[in-house]
């Protein structure tokens, strides 16, 4: 059985991303500035700035997929909210910030009024939100 997602445990780590392809790139790069300098000529220099292109390449991938996901998240809870809100917080959904909004998801929906009216009231970030919740409500598709 599966540990239950809580605020502890809740951030992903993926172990190709984060242990293996940016280790890699990183040392890449630092090695091929270390042949250029020792070594300066174009081939050299060139193989520096290919390095940093690849490690730039892996950073924007990743950033792209967790803006994507902040999207899906936004309007998951948009729709979610517009159906569990009361008519008061219902009309102030666009009020909430795209962070407070990835952390309203883990919510549950005996909750939500109350940490989406802590949200707009004491303009709570995502990160103070989420150590509110009383009730965990799990996101297993994150990327």
């Amino acid at each position: 059985m599966a540990t239950p997602q809580t605020y502890a445990n809740h951030r992903r780590i993926e172990p190709l991303q984060h242990f293996i392809l940016m280790p890699i790139l990183l040392i890449t790069w630092i090695a091929a500035i270390w042949t250029g300098i020792k070594h300066p000529n174009l081939h050299t220099i060139w193989m520096a700035v290919l390095g940093f292109a690849l490690l730039m390449i892996a950073i924007q991938v990743r950033s792209y997929a967790l803006k994507v996901q902040d999207r899906v998240i936004r309007l998951e809870e948009t729709l979610r909210m517009q159906r569990l809100l009361p008519a008061d917080l219902a009309g102030r959904i666009g009020e909430l910030a795209p962070k407070q909004l990835v952390g309203l998801r883990f919510a549950s929906d005996a909750e939500l009024s109350d940490r989406v009216r802590e949200a707009l009231d004491e303009h709570l970030d995502g990160e103070t939100i989420k150590k509110r919740i009383q009730s965990w409500r799990p996101d297993t598709f994150r990327v």
